[in-house]
């Protein structure tokens, strides 16, 4: 992997593998601070009747429970097991076992007075294999967890695919193969007959250029595949595959309301230079603008990323049409801005100012906190005509959290994100940008992909010794904030 890649590849992911220290929360042990929007106090009542409020939550990240009932082996399953260190943990199944403990977490989310609840469907504890053979125990798993939502009120929202391909599709080259568009649709069609009756509210893809680039071109993640020979291939094979899961969920789900995720960031030159405002417009095609704008039919952004034009290899006649689809809404999913200058270096001519060098407030994982930045991202993705409504399916924030004698998490600091987050989204919202929801990132501390448990995002503790749960300082602050939401 060439030293661009490297610096890209720590623009792409939000769950860096090679993290920088953080700066420390600015402090522990104060009140909650008073955030206003246009001088008035912050109230769930302003954004409206209809707007969801909800935590987000994935599969492998909290399930645990990965060889049981069933349940196949997936691309991370491998990958954390192949003596790869992630830090301070060797596999998911040594966090919050969700799967054995979904009624009490389900009733926590309650408790903070949520309405929401999306969670993602592991494709290989349904499909073993990928495709063919059911396993029933895992079909009841996640009915008994669509169940328990709605016995406790909580309206259910599924993501087919949050990253955990299954491992035996993998071995036949996974996303490269263009087989994985019957594969998947396959999956879909299964989900959708499974539990549509209940669940009407879906997303297909969550943040295919993480895992498509991450996975595919840096090899950072699982399955730890380099180069343009993978992820052009990949690239395609995932936006044709967004598109077609929106068709068999519609088709399938009756009543459905149906979108798919990106995660954006917050793309800005170092200053106003020609060639820094050039290296920006790059990084911004390839993070923010690569996977929406096929979607939307209007092609690849080659214009700027001209190492693109090696797609037309892999598509066939009739793509482009399969590539578009109209989503009832878009989700997105923002944590960081990143600023950029040029650099001599192909194929993006471009690098990060890292925040450490720009002494700015940064989270446990080195990226900065810019709560603005939701505002500027809603206003870049309402500019597109073609999107009828936005909802923003993950924010957070990881800090260092610090456990009591009392058994009490004072992240002040977390709370004080989410209340600017809101303000934002409220301000972008009364401007007329049509944005009708907010889930956190997330439910539970969990396990951070290449980072393991260490960094926390959950409005509720893990104890990972003893597996008790925890509510911390931010989702009580919520949980007040929650009551007055009708």
């Amino acid at each position: 992997m060439s030293f661009i890649f490297r610096l890209f590849a720590i623009l792409l992911k939000r769950n860096a593998r090679n993290s920088v220290s953080c700066k420390l929360n600015k402090s522990i042990s104060r009140e909650f601070p008073l955030v206003e929007t246009d001088g008035m106090p912050l109230k769930a009542s302003s954004f409206g009747g209809s707007f969801s409020w909800g935590v987000a939550s994935s599969a492998f990240q909290t399930e645990g429970a990965p060889d049981v009932d069933g349940k196949g082996k997936s691309i991370w399953d491998t990958y954390t097991r192949s003596g790869k260190k992630n830090r301070n943990i060797e596999h998911a199944s040594d966090t919050n076992n969700f799967y054995y403990h979904y009624k009490t977490d389900v009733r926590l989310l309650k408790e903070m007075n949520f309405g929401s609840f999306r969670f993602s469907l592991s494709w290989s504890r349904i499909l073993p294999k990928g495709t063919g053979t059911i396993n029933q125990k895992g079909i009841g798993f996640y009915n008994n967890l669509i169940d328990t939502c709605l016995e406790n009120n909580i309206t259910p929202w599924a993501t087919l695919y949050h990253w955990d391909l299954p491992q035996s599709l993998q071995d036949k080259k996974g996303w490269v193969n263009r087989d994985i568009i019957s594969w998947f649709e396959e999956y879909a069609y299964l989900a959708a007959k499974q539990f549509g009756d209940r669940v009407k509210n879906w997303m297909v893809l969550n943040e295919p250029m993480a895992f498509t680039s991450l996975g595919y071109l840096f090899g950072v993640h699982a399955p730890e595949k380099h180069g343009f020979r993978n992820f052009i291939p990949a690239m395609h094979h995932a936006a044709l595959c967004q598109a077609i899961g929106g068709r068999v969920l519609r088709e399938n789900v009756p009543g459905c309301n149906v979108g798919t995720t990106f995660s954006c960031s917050v793309v800005e030159p170092i200053d106003n230079q020609p060639k820094n405002i050039k290296a920006a417009a790059r990084i911004d095609a390839a993070l923010n603008r690569l996977y929406i704008e096929p979607l939307l039919g209007m092609g690849y952004p080659v214009n700027e990323l001209p190492f693109l034009k090696g797609v037309s290899k892999y598509i066939k006649e009739g793509d482009f049409e399969r590539l578009k689809f109209d989503f009832d809404f878009i989700g997105l999913q923002y944590y960081y801005r990143v600023i950029v200058k040029h650099h001599r270096l192909p194929p993006f001519n471009a690098i990060e100012v890292r925040p450490a060098f720009r002494g700015v407030l940064t989270n446990e994982m080195g990226f900065e906190v810019y709560p603005k930045g939701i505002y500027k991202i809603l206003d870049k993705y309402s500019a597109y005509p073609q999107i009828k409504k936005i909802i923003i399916t993950e924010s957070g924030v990881c800090y260092m959290d610090f456990l009591t004698s009392g058994k009490v998490i004072k992240d002040y600091d977390r709370a004080e994100y989410h209340q600017q987050i809101l303000s934002y989204i409220l301000k972008a919202k009364n401007e007329g940008i049509p944005v009708d929801g907010y889930f956190v990132w997330s439910l539970t501390d969990n396990f951070e992909w290449g980072e393991g448990i260490v960094p926390r995002f959950g409005l509720i503790y893990i104890d990972y010794h003893n597996q008790m749960r925890i509510m911390k300082e931010s989702g009580k602050w919520f949980k007040k904030f929650l009551m007055d939401k009708e």
